[in-house]
């Protein structure tokens, strides 16, 4: 074991560094071929300064640069890249491997895939899927194979599909089992082996004490288990795919790393080397996880190493457990749409508590998004960034309104600290008040609308009634009497001027002094492009704005609305502007609903992630206004900022289900969804392990046929409940842990 102490400004650095002169408190060195850990970064503090210990094992030759995710971030990350271009939509290039007839790689397109739902054992029941879900146009399919009986069975469905002149090529999934690996790889095209539990035993979350003399050990042991399935696939021209879940972490991996994106990729990468020493290089990675900021982060981090190591392996990607309906899109859309814009991905699957085939279609959406981005090189023109953290969570909070002297309503309510929704609303809703109110999700009392919990923060009215009509202006009047925002185009708050309206102003009516025919205090909300040269933005710097609307017109080809944002909020970091700054989508006319939420999730998504954002307004005329706003709240909360509803991690079931997964999730929801700040997970077995429900407070896991267990966290405290009584279980323990209210009585 090597050990680098680094103490005050300077530090002993390797000869390859030798033109360095300083040593910079947020750098550490390590070695490329291997990871710094990041539990052996040992910090003390000393009465002088702090100190860092930097221990390696695996030394190589080359050197990777290492810095702070954030400043105070005890994660170091590597200071190279994380995609091809920071300014624009470039696709990462890699190898080319080969699944069966299928070609995975950025010189192909971005392929798409699903996984099947039957019992492998039933092969009728599962080549019938298997043909539906190739008619449906995925390019792979995957296949659960948890024992023997199951390897067997799938030689019988790879010869009857053979048959019916179905070539698509079979993935076997595989955990806990290598020798049945080693069988189905004599029939199916590729093999995913989970890296936590394939050779390691089932994590049991407790925190153990590795010497380094152990842990070398556990690599010797899953070198012995792991080498005869590589060699097979060599032997037989298989295809693999190391695919590590956020939930299934070995013990061992997470008592150095934790439970994080690191202790993910450190996970595959241990799997990688072998493949390599092995020279064999048919394989893709995965990080997924079911909370998308999560799972963006680890991809992160995977491909900088990468870089590092000049390796060139394709992607798969893939959101777990995202659950079903808009819900399990939108949580898709940001993970996956997310990586896409940055180039990253070359085969996706959305995963949707719904039948496999249903997954193809969001999952062609999102791919054709990726490759539109990529074709076109869609981005601006280059920027320099230092601001934005791209392997760990920290938001930029805007300025929220604070209340100035002498104003007549209350403004503090017009964005919400946790992330706001906005809406455009029209001269015809205001023409009936309470069903206004009743869509903005306000309560009423005696007709009158009071904020509730998930009420729109503030509303864009491009058109105000006429002076004349007071029944309109009333009703706008009681809005902004409840802290909600009413925002007017300055053209017409000139000629009709509303009380207390905020104002929207674009940068040419600033820089030629238009607003100042305003009375003054008005407040004002500007509209930006992101793209503008920054002599165009330093008229910001003397305007006091209430907040920013990021707003790109759709029909431009190849400005990317994300790096447009990213150099928005560059400038305003660099010039310490902290407006808050809301992403305002307009989508035209004929916009398929899904690809709506695909579109907000991709756009939006990635810059919310990111912590770069404060809220939402989604527009599109044919849709209903009910849709728009749960779509934004969705979206909020799918980017972990504001908590509007009960959050649900849903697997999307497979061959080990052991229940109606569909029927279940449908009930469970039914009786739950009023619970907001609670996330419960539905899973059909255990076999990611309960840390795949990491972020759920309450559990619902299979545990035999037609019995349920139930946990709180990661504990089983409840087992072989009967599925009959299992939901009302549920309800019981969350009740006994004080998270139940009883739902709102209906109006």
């Amino acid at each position: 074991m090597e050990a680098w102490c680094c103490c005050g400004s300077e530090m002993a650095v390797p000869t390859s560094f030798s033109t360095l002169k300083t040593w910079d408190s947020s750098l550490g060195f390590a070695r490329s071929t291997d990871f710094v850990r990041v539990c052996d970064l040992k910090r003390t503090e000393s009465a002088r300064k702090r100190v860092s210990f930097i221990r390696n094992s695996n030394p190589g030759q080359d050197i990777a640069e290492l810095q702070s995710a954030s400043p105070g971030s005890p994660l170091l990350v590597p200071r190279q890249k994380y995609c091809e271009s920071l300014n624009k939509t470039i696709r990462r290039k890699t190898s080319t491997v080969m699944v069966g007839n299928v070609a995975i790689g950025s010189e192909h397109p971005i392929r798409i895939q699903t996984m099947t739902t039957t019992d492998t054992k039933d092969v009728a029941g599962t080549v019938e899927q298997v043909m539906r879900i190739a008619d449906k146009g995925a390019d792979l399919v995957r296949i659960t194979v948890q024992g023997k009986r199951e390897a067997d069975a799938c030689f019988e469905i790879k010869n009857t599909l053979v048959q019916q002149n179905y070539n698509i090529p079979l993935v076997a999934d595989i955990h806990f089992a290598p020798a049945v690996a080693l069988r189905v790889a004599e029939c199916f095209d590729k093999i995913r082996v989970n890296p936590g539990n394939f050779a390691d035993r089932r994590a049991q979350f407790e925190q153990l004490e590795y010497t380094e003399e152990d842990y070398q050990k556990e690599l010797e042991h899953i070198e012995k288990v792991f080498t005869p399935l590589v060699e097979k696939c060599k032997k037989y021209g298989r295809a693999m795919r190391i695919g590590t879940n956020h939930g299934s972490l070995s013990d061992r991996i997470m008592s150095y790393y934790g439970d994080s994106p690191r202790g993910m990729v450190e996970s595959a990468f241990e799997f990688a080397r072998i493949c390599r020493k092995l020279d064999f290089h048919n394989f893709v990675f995965s990080m997924k996880a079911s909370n998308p900021v999560i799972m963006v982060q680890a991809y992160r981090l995977l491909v900088s190493e990468m870089y590092v190591k000049g390796w060139d392996y394709p992607l798969h990607l893939g959101v777990t457990e995202a659950g079903e309906g808009e819900d399990g899109r939108m949580k898709s859309a940001i993970g996956i749409g997310t990586l896409l814009q940055d180039g990253l991905g070359d085969t996706i699957r959305v995963s949707l508590t719904e039948p496999p085939e249903e997954e193809i279609d969001p999952c062609r959406r999102l791919a054709n998004l990726g490759m539109r981005a990529s074709q076109l090189q869609k981005g601006v023109v280059p920027f320099e960034e230092k601001h934005r953290h791209y392997f760990d969570f920290q938001r930029r909070s805007g300025q929220l309104p604070v209340q100035k002297e002498g104003e007549e309503v209350d403004y503090r309510g017009v964005l919400h600290r946790d992330g706001s929704v906005l809406m455009s609303v029209s001269l015809d809703q205001l023409k009936t008040p309470e069903l206004l109110y009743k869509s903005l999700a306000a309560k009423l009392i005696i007709g009158m609308p009071f904020k509730d919990l998930a009420t729109v923060d503030s509303i864009l009215l491009r058109e105000l009634p006429p002076i004349d009509d007071a029944d309109a202006r009333l009703a706008l009047k009681r809005l902004i009497d409840i802290s909600m925002g009413v925002i007017t185009p300055l053209s017409e708050q000139l000629t009709k001027p509303l009380p207390n309206a905020m104002v929207l102003v674009n940068l040419k009516e600033l820089s030629t002094g238009a607003y100042k025919l305003l009375p003054q205090g008005t407040r004002l909300v500007v509209s930006v492009r992101g793209d503008e040269p920054y002599e165009e933005l330093e008229i910001l710097k003397g305007v006091d704005a209430t907040m920013l609307l990021h707003e790109l017109p759709y029909t431009e080809d190849k400005i990317s609305r994300v790096h447009a944002a990213r150099r928005l909020f560059e400038y305003l970091s660099d010039n310490s502007l902290n407006f808050p700054v809301i992403h305002h989508i307009q989508f035209p006319n004929g916009t398929h609903r899904d690809d709506l939420v695909i579109g907000a999730g991709s756009d939006a998504g990635a810059l919310l992630v990111d912590g770069l954002g404060d809220g939402l307004l989604l527009e599109a005329p044919d849709k209903d206004f009910d849709f728009l706003r749960n779509t934004s709240f969705n979206l909020l909360q799918g980017c972990r900022m504001r908590n509007t509803k009960t959050e649900y991690v849903s697997c999307p079931s497979c061959g080990r289900t052991l229940f109606d997964l569909q029927e279940i999730s449908a009930e469970i929801r039914e009786k739950t969804s009023h619970l907001p700040g609670v996330s419960i997970a539905i899973m059909g077995c255990i076999v990611n392990g309960p840390g795949e429900m990491a972020d759920a407070d309450f559990g619902y896991v299979g545990g035999a046929p037609g019995k349920i267990d139930l946990y709180v966290g990661k504990t089983v405290v409840k087992r072989g409940i009967e599925m009959e009584h299992a939901t009302n279980a549920l309800i019981d323990l969350i009740k006994e842990h004080g998270r139940w209210v009883d739902p709102p009585a209906e109006e």
